[in-house]
């Protein structure tokens, strides 16, 4: 899973608000992924301390944001393949089952 991941996704409905975020792997990206999830459930709940949440919740983050997707960088064809959001989703709950 060491191959370089890139992000794209859109926060908000604005078209500006368009960004990326660069990742070592996969597995990095996932995180990342999570990660943004998280700061979003924290900056809305910030008096909780430990906030917990379902992969259903991750997913709904996942459809509500109006766009992500990734690119993977493949060495056999020595390109970025891209993947949807039904991927990331696939990917970050596989990544989550690890961690639990």
């Amino acid at each position: 899973s060491g191959r370089h991941t890139i992000v794209l996704y859109q926060p908000s409905a604005a078209r500006g608000s368009r960004t990326f975020l660069d990742y070592e792997s996969v597995t990095q990206a996932m995180d990342g992924i999570c990660g943004l999830f998280e700061k979003k459930l924290k900056d809305m709940n910030p008096t909780i301390r430990n906030i917990t949440y379902e992969v259903a919740d991750l997913y709904r983050f996942i459809d509500e944001l109006p766009d992500m997707s990734a690119l993977v960088y493949d060495t056999e064809v020595n390109a970025y393949i891209p993947y949807d959001r039904q991927w990331i989703k696939l990917r970050a709950f596989q990544h989550l089952r690890k961690l639990a």
